[in-house]
């Protein structure tokens, strides 16, 4: 693990599932659809790191297809099932002048809704847009993103990192790991789960429970 960083940092980013939330967004809406055993499987293994994003992304789209409907049920859920801790983490760092910033592999409309609850703006949430038609229906995803691919959240927080100068993210999957290469200080959270491979990749890791217990990192 590397030196804490002498000076706060000046952006912070959170992981959404699993961070901010208890919930894994693409599971609950597996549940929901009633294909759990196909899609839960592939989701632990992308953030244990025994697949890569790149293999498993559209495949459970394809398989879930969520409408509106769905997208808005999946953002409540969010919300309700808030981790302990995360409005009053990301109020303080926002108090403190951190600029605060949601990267997520997650479904956009779904973590915008959760940004709302704990005072994130639109602009500094960067996830992947689903795409619906004027009904509503699924009609895929933004394949351009690079939150759906490996490697993705590097390049995110390196656009940020050239912005803000130093930065940290905090998460609790291994693609959350990949940041480091684009300069930020990884927080790995075990609030929700424990993944070995972050406990062991990370800069320094916070078992938690509450979400609260990064800010003695963040803010030194």
């Amino acid at each position: 693990m590397t030196e804490l960083p002498p000076t706060r940092f000046a952006a912070v980013c959170f992981d959404c599932d699993s961070t901010l939330t208890r919930l894994e967004g693409i599971d609950e809406l597996a549940v929901r659809a009633g294909i759990a055993g196909q899609i839960v499987p592939l989701t632990t293994a992308a953030m244990d790191g025994t697949l890569t994003l790149d293999e498993v992304y559209a495949r459970r789209l394809d398989l879930i297809r969520p409408d509106k409907t769905a997208l808005d049920w999946a953002g409540e859920r969010y919300v309700a099932e808030m981790v302990e801790g995360a409005f009053e983490t990301v109020s303080r760092l926002q108090l403190a002048g951190v600029a605060v910033y949601i990267v997520s592999g997650g479904l956009l409309q779904p973590v915008l809704h959760l940004a709302e609850k704990l005072g994130v703006a639109a602009d500094h949430v960067h996830a992947v847009a689903v795409k619906l038609d004027e009904g509503g229906r699924y009609m895929g995803f933004d394949t351009g993103s690079p939150l759906a691919r490996k490697g993705g959240k590097a390049d995110v927080v390196r656009t940020l990192a050239a912005k803000h100068g130093t930065i940290a993210l905090v998460g609790d999957g291994v693609t959350d790991l990949e940041a480091r290469d684009g300069g930020a200080y990884v927080v790995g959270f075990g609030g929700v789960v424990a993944r070995p491979k972050v406990v062991s990749g990370s800069d320094v890791f916070v078992m938690g429970p509450s979400l609260a217990a990064v800010l003695r990192v963040l803010m030194g």
